[in-house]
């Protein structure tokens, strides 16, 4: 009996599996007036999540498809536009907003990053391309909102997981997407190009291609696979080089999957991502060095936790390696791949050290009485804030790079 490939593929994610936690965030009341027994019930479910798996699945959040697919068709304008346009927006130095270009980031330190992003972290219009491209930032900036909404219900929830104040994270994260350089939250579009198979060489090249990611088939028969952008342009003989070796050794893995992007952790207090129906994710749950399919919910959104939440809680909430793949599929590698992501960050003067973290309520009295000491090797510990713990990171994954 032949085995069916596909479905077997389809079975053998974490979701197919029942793996993957879901969370309902129906009748959770307004920003403003959150219900406060759907926040506490969220509450209990991200802690049990996030302890047990490192993420959750957030359905019924109220940021409709349309405004996600708007948003990658909006990506994939951008990314068509001609090289001396796009160059205007490109990211620069410690600034974070801007265009990305495919081979730039690094994020396990060698293996360039196949893909497009445009990092948003700002919603003056002047800072976004919408000259080029009308309507670009009227709708990312209701989108962005959107988000944010989300986020600062999850910052809630989260503290009601760990027994503390339900304002207390939200109070870090005041400054998101504000435009005034005190927060580094960003919202990030992403797209990567379908990967084919380079028949001069023998090795694996993305190419711009357009697809149709909502269905996952290409919007014609015959995929447009013109090498319309050369990642190659954006950089000096060196960085070219360094590209060019990758693309035969670092981006394989032994069963003929291709990464798109390499293994990392997310740098802030945690991560909200909508993927189309190509997906590609893979996880490492904690206590785990296996990787993992995590399969594509329709409409949901995913959270995992970031490294700034990881310390917070002296690693409660562990922050999750993950990995973008493509499987050895030819007719998968030929599709590309869209994502948004919502980088959650605390305001840049945050200081981060799980010592900040209230005690839980019932220790309140405890508190009064006898003030909690701080061991000898805490104080000897060398405290960052959000700003500083951000910037090491951003300098790791573009020391390679041009920026």
């Amino acid at each position: 009996m032949l085995r069916n490939k596909t479905n077997d593929d389809k079975a053998d994610t974490l979701l197919a599996k029942s793996l993957v936690p879901i969370i309902d965030l129906a009748h959770c009341g307004t920003e403003e007036c959150p219900v406060k027994s759907v926040v506490t019930r969220v509450g209990h479910q991200l802690h049990k999540a996030l302890t047990e798996k490192g993420l959750a699945l957030l359905v019924n959040h109220g940021i409709c498809d349309e405004k996600l697919k708007t948003a990658w068709d909006h990506l994939d304008d951008f990314v068509d536009l001609p090289t001396d346009v796009k160059e205007h927006y490109i990211r620069s130095g410690d600034d974070n907003h801007g265009y990305v270009s495919p081979g730039i980031e690094r994020f396990d330190g060698k293996t360039p990053e196949l893909r497009h992003a445009f990092n948003i972290c700002t919603l003056n219009a002047k800072n976004l391309p919408e000259e080029p491209l009308p309507g670009f930032a009227d709708h990312i900036s209701v989108l962005a909102e959107d988000f944010k909404a989300l986020a600062r219900f999850v910052l809630q929830a989260l503290a009601i997981s760990l027994d503390i104040p339900q304002t207390f994270f939200v109070e870090k994260h005041s400054h998101m997407l504000s435009g005034d350089h005190d927060n580094e939250t960003t919202l990030r579009l992403l797209y990567y190009p379908p990967i084919v198979e380079d028949d001069e060489n023998s090795k694996n090249a993305f190419v711009k291609g357009r697809c149709k990611y909502s269905y996952q088939r290409c919007v014609s028969n015959q995929p447009d696979f013109r090498p319309e952008y050369n990642p190659r342009d954006d950089y000096n003989e060196l960085d070219g080089e360094a590209l060019k070796n990758s693309e035969t050794t670092e981006r394989h893995l032994p069963n003929g999957e291709v990464i798109r992007c390499g293994a990392h952790t997310d740098y802030g207090t945690f991560t909200l991502l909508s993927q189309d129906s190509e997906g590609g994710l893979e996880v490492q749950l904690p206590g785990s060095d296996k990787w993992h399919r995590v399969g594509h919910l329709p409409g949901a959104i995913l959270v995992n936790c970031g490294e700034i939440l990881s310390i917070w809680t002296q690693n409660k909430y562990a922050a999750l390696p993950h990995r973008v793949v493509v499987p050895e599929q030819e007719h998968l590698r030929s599709r590309g791949r869209h994502s948004i992501a919502f980088f959650c960050h605390p305001d840049n003067l945050t200081m981060i050290s799980p010592n900040d973290l209230p005690l839980p309520a019932d220790n309140q009295d405890a508190i009064s009485k006898k003030p909690r000491k701080k061991s000898f090797k805490a104080a000897k510990e060398k405290v960052y804030n959000a700003y500083q713990l951000i910037q090491k990171r951003f300098r790791d994954t573009y020391q390679n790079g041009s920026q």
